[in-house]
């Protein structure tokens, strides 16, 4: 059954409108915007009808305030209303709300506009979920068909995925950048790191696969794959509509060789210019790198890994993730094991 938020700081029009809608939706009745804020916390509705003139907050703030947060903004708000004024009304659907009901309103009326709203809500979600599997397959396809060209560093993107949600859930549980992590979804965030070296698949298999270092001049070939991720990832985006998850997975392709002290690439950024994403996938990437076998190195221990990792935080690391790495260490450490 779908939920539906009441906004009103009229009794009467609460009451009419909950009579209205009361045998086909749960409805949830609320006096102002504050207390609608203030349960919105615990519970998301599946459409809000919202009154524009009330105390306090009225009902455009209260509408400012939903489209600014990723986990309300696409929540259908309906105004109810008794103002006609035009200007206002474009206002309103410019800032994202989906209707308008005059007050006093007719019952039937209400529920049949609550009824499309929520059938046309309903279809854009199933839509959305179908560009994004389509998103994801195509790019999962792609970035499998890096990992099996990679003959040197088999598995390392599911030992990264399973790091980043090691890592991405110790920082939402300290509260490490908590403002910018706050709306992440993690399981998608593990789905678009997977993404982070897609850009390989444009690096030839003599450089990817060479059986010792590389040289300088390969190296800087080796280095594009940062910058074609994110052109394919791109490409993608404009072909299948765009998504959130594809969006974090640009930026962890894009921005995983980036430093703390501006000296990686491919764009030099330093400190927190460096997008969070890229930030807590170099050192995710760097540990799976050091801990395993390449045929001009040995594999280094999980110890000694913490250790350069520990070492050049505050230079090639951001120190505050780099803490939280030094936290969960030994959960690294078991998954680089297989336990």
């Amino acid at each position: 059954m779908n939920t539906i938020f009441i906004v009103d700081d009229s009794d009467t029009n609460l009451s009419m409108a909950e009579s209205a809608l009361e045998d086909q939706y749960r409805v949830l009745t609320m006096a102002s915007g504050a207390k609608m804020f203030s349960l919105l916390e615990k519970m998301i509705p599946d459409l809000i009808l919202l009154d524009i003139e009330m105390p306090e907050m009225n009902g455009i703030d209260a509408l400012i305030k939903l489209k600014s947060y990723e986990t309300w903004k696409n929540i259908p708000v309906i105004f109810l209303t008794g103002r006609t004024d035009e200007t206002i009304e474009v206002h309103c659907f410019e800032l994202g709300a989906v209707d308008f009901i005059t007050k006093p309103f007719s019952a039937p009326v209400l529920l049949k506009r609550v009824k499309t709203h929520l059938d046309i809500d309903k279809a854009i979600r199933e839509r959305s979920v179908q560009i994004s599997r389509l998103q994801y397959s195509i790019v999962s396809v792609l970035a499998n068909v890096v990992e099996n060209r990679d003959k040197i560093n088999s598995g390392h993107i599911e030992r990264t995925s399973e790091y980043i949600k090691i890592l991405i859930n110790e920082m939402k549980k300290r509260g490490v950048y908590a403002e910018e992590t706050a709306d992440w979804d993690v399981d998608k965030m593990i789905l678009s790191s997977r993404m982070h070296d897609l850009g390989k698949i444009s690096v030839t298999d003599l450089i990817m696969n060479k059986p010792g270092k590389l040289t300088n001049d390969e190296y800087e070939i080796m280095k594009t794959h940062v910058t074609e991720g994110e052109r394919i990832i791109d490409e993608i985006i404009v072909q299948t509509g765009e998504g959130d998850y594809l969006l974090n997975a640009k930026k962890f392709a894009g921005y995983h060789h980036e430093r703390w002290d501006g000296k990686g690439y491919p764009y030099g950024l330093k400190g927190t210019d460096i997008p969070l994403q890229g930030r807590i996938m170099a050192i995710v990437d760097v540990y799976d790198a050091i801990t395993s076998k390449r045929p001009y190195k040995r594999a280094f221990t999980s110890e000694e890994a913490v250790q350069i990792i520990m070492e050049n935080a505050g230079t090639h690391y951001d120190p505050e993730i780099a803490n939280i790495f030094y936290e969960v260490k030994d959960l690294f450490k078991a998954v680089k094991s297989g336990v």
